[in-house]
C-alpha cells in the first residue's frame, strides 16, 4: 500500500498538477469559441516559398482549440522540392479522408495558434530526404477513412510521429505536449526506430518509455510526457513541453 501511494503521489506531481497548472493558464487567455471564428491564415512563420529556390522539410507544430489546447498539439510536414514555387503540406484530421495534402495554407494558424518550426532541414539534406518522407507518408496504415482517434491515436500526431520514425535522418522528436505521438503504427507495443538510435515501448500510447539519442529519456503516461533531453540538454514537462537548459 505504501508503494502504491507513492506511485500515485509521484503521478500527481510529476502529471496532473502541471495539466493542471496549463489548463489554469489555458482558461485565463482569449481563444476563439469555435472553429468558425478561428484565424487559418498564414502565420508568416515559413519564408516564402518562390523567395528561395532551395528545397526544404519542415516539422511543424502548434496547440490545438478548446480546453484540449492547454495540453495537445497538432503537427503537420511540409516539404519543397529544389526550385518549388509552391510548399506542400501533410496533415490527418479527423473527418474524411484523413490524410490531407494543401488543405491549410503551409504555415498557417491553427485554431488561432501560432504555429512553431520543430525541425527544418534545408538544400541538399532535404532533396534527399523529400522522397524517404512522402513514401512513409504513402505507407501510413492510418489513412483510410475513419482511421482516426482523437485520443489516445492514431491521430494527427501519430501519423508525424510515424513518419519521424520511418526516417530518422529527419533528426526530430515531436514535442511533449504532441499527444498521440506514441501511439506506434499497426498499434505495435515496441518499436526500434529504423536507424536503431531510439526506442519506444508503450501500451498502445497511454503508458510507456522512451529512450535514444534523439528521445532522450522518457515516459509516458496517459498522453502526458515527462523526461530529460540529454543531446540537448533540457527538461520534458508535461502540458508545459520542452524547456531547454
Amino acid at each position: 500500500m505504501r508503494h502504491l501511494k507513492r506511485l500515485l503521489l509521484l503521478i500527481l506531481v510529476i502529471y496532473v498538477l502541471p495539466a493542471l497548472a496549463s489548463a489554469g493558464w489555458w482558461s485565463l487567455q482569449n481563444h476563439p469559441k469555435s472553429w468558425r471564428e478561428a484565424d487559418w491564415g498564414t502565420s508568416g512563420v515559413l519564408p516564402k516559398p518562390d523567395a528561395d529556390p532551395e528545397a526544404a522539410i519542415y516539422i511543424m507544430s502548434a496547440s490545438t482549440g478548446g480546453l484540449k489546447g492547454a495540453v495537445a498539439s497538432h503537427s503537420w510536414i511540409v516539404t519543397k522540392a529544389s526550385g518549388d514555387t509552391a510548399y506542400n503540406r501533410y496533415d490527418k484530421v479527423g473527418w474524411g479522408s484523413p490524410i490531407r495534402r494543401n488543405n491549410y495554407v503551409a504555415d498557417a494558424y491553427w485554431y488561432s495558434n501560432r504555429p512553431r518550426i520543430v525541425r527544418e532541414i534545408k538544400g541538399t539534406e532535404a532533396t534527399r530526404l523529400i522522397p524517404a518522407v512522402e513514401s512513409a507518408i504513402q505507407s501510413y496504415p492510418y489513412s483510410g477513412v475513419g482511421d482516426y482517434r482523437i485520443y489516445p491515436g492514431p491521430n494527427s500526431n501519430s501519423f508525424v510521429a510515424h513518419v519521424l520514425r520511418a526516417v530518422p535522418d529527419l533528426g526530430a522528436v515531436l514535442p511533449p505536449d504532441a499527444v498521440g505521438r506514441d501511439f506506434l503504427t499497426d498499434g505495435r507495443m515496441f518499436e526500434i526506430d529504423a536507424d536503431g538510435r531510439d526506442m519506444h515501448a508503450t501500451l498502445y500510447g497511454l503508458v510507456g518509455i522512451a529512450a535514444g539519442a534523439r528521445s532522450g529519456f522518457e515516459v509516458h503516461f496517459m498522453g502526458l510526457v515527462a523526461g530529460v533531453d540529454v543531446a540537448n540538454p533540457g527538461v520534458k514537462i508535461p502540458a508545459f513541453g520542452r524547456i531547454g537548459l
